[in-house]
């Protein structure tokens, strides 16, 4: 049988650890408690903290009991950025973010069983300690040179840093220092761009009660360029239906690069890593068929959204370009399709050139009539011969969408009113 690190590794999902030899032999010794923290810093997680939520559940599914934490107290104060200073959200609303977040990650792993997974937050503990208790028993481990040597500190301290996010590291120290003094936790996850905060935890078990604990953290994942994935024109991609539809984050997927697919597919799904070496192979020979993107597109959404959800965004997916039954799709649905493509509000007696106009399918009306004599201009996926047809005699979907295309892959819609 693999080694959960072995396959982690295989997968691309280790960025960093603490001496790996004495990891895989505190993950070989039985099971472990872990955990992985979210702060609420928006009303929903995204595709990045995605990344380790599966990651957690790897590690459940190797026999080990993850310790889900959200900041109810570090996401009052925020982590550093380098762009400047954080505005503090209100209490109450950081509280209803709390409540939202462990709705969310509560459907990730498994709340019962022999590795049941436990969710906690941090306000708890920390809304118990008053300052010269937290100064003495915490801030006492942390040499201020050693704050100082963070990149994100040191790059503030230049234009400015309050004291509330400089001491940041120090509560997330705490959660480790807390977890694992209440659950016995010896191993932290998280990304990348946690590993000073994360280690910094380490060093405070360590200095505080003298054990030996550990930390692995996921690589920043990328597009081709070396731009943070998970960004679209629309903005972040969030896993909340209510955020981002359910067809949006589809199409977020279908979108990955050919030269990305790969780590993608062994990154987000659970497909064996000789499954998604078959694909790729398969995928190098045939790259138009895009056989990679729809299979990564239907695993992530069906993990996140659920099977009817996916069914209905490949559907529509399917049917925007010609390969499917527009008028089969629920008004939600298509709705949710068009306005990620693109949806225009027109009049019902506006005609199906001024449409490909105004939803810059073409440049201008001599190109849109250019269009349709070449029979390359579609509504609801019905060749168009007459450009000046109203889109009310054209066949509106639900008495008030229309797809328009041109070619096979560019599409927009418009809503008549």
């Amino acid at each position: 049988m693999t080694h959960v690190l072995d396959d982690l590794d295989a997968r691309g999902l280790i960025a960093h650890s603490t001496e790996r030899d004495a990891l895989r032999t505190e993950l070989s010794g039985g099971s472990i408690a872990f955990y992985v923290g979210f702060d609420p810093s928006a009303p929903s997680l995204h595709i990045g903290n995605l990344l380790q939520l599966l990651t957690a559940r790897r590690l459940q599914l190797a026999g080990h009991r993850p310790l889900i934490l959200v900041g109810g107290s570090t996401g009052l104060i925020g982590d550093p950025k380098e762009t400047g200073e954080r505005v503090m959200n209100p209490k109450e609303v950081v509280a209803e973010w709390v409540q939202r977040i462990r709705d969310q990650v509560s459907r990730y792993v498994d709340l019962d069983g022999e590795h049941a997974a436990t969710v906690v937050n941090n306000l708890d503990w920390t809304q118990e300690i008053n300052v010269l208790d937290f100064l003495r028993d915490v801030g006492k481990h942390f040499p201020v040179n050693r704050m100082l040597d963070r990149q994100v500190v040191s790059t503030r301290v230049e234009s400015g840093i309050s004291y509330t996010e400089f001491s940041y590291v120090l509560l997330q120290s705490l959660d480790y220092l807390e977890l694992h003094r209440r659950y016995g936790c010896v191993l932290q996850t998280g990304g990348s761009d946690q590993w000073g905060n994360i280690t910094a935890g380490v060093e405070l078990v360590r200095r505080a009660d003298g054990d030996r604990v550990h930390a692995m953290a996921t690589p920043l994942i990328t597009k081709a360029d070396g731009t943070k994935f998970g960004k679209t024109e629309s903005g972040t991609v969030w896993i909340d239906p209510e955020l981002t539809s359910p067809y949006a984050f589809y199409q977020s997927w279908i979108q990955a690069e050919d030269v990305k697919v790969g780590e993608y597919l062994k990154q987000f799904t659970f497909l064996g890593v000789d499954e998604v070496d078959a694909l790729m192979t398969e995928h190098s020979e045939r790259p138009g068929a895009r056989a990679a993107q729809r299979r990564l597109a239907s695993e992530v959404t069906r993990i996140v959204h659920g099977d009817a959800e996916t069914d209905a965004a490949e559907q529509a997916s399917a049917a925007l370009f010609g390969r499917g039954e527009l008028a089969a799709l629920p008004e939600s649905t298509l709705r949710a399709a068009l306005s990620e493509a693109g949806l225009v509000p027109m009049a019902a007696d506006d005609t199906v050139l001024d449409a490909l106009v105004r939803t810059e399918l073409v440049e201008s009306l001599s190109a849109g009539r250019r269009a349709v004599r070449d029979g390359g201009a579609y509504v609801n996926n019905e060749r168009v011969t007459d450009p000046d047809l109203p889109l009310a005699k054209a066949g509106l979907l639900h008495e008030r969408y229309g797809v328009l295309r041109k070619g096979k892959r560019s599409v927009a819609g418009v809503e008549a009113h």
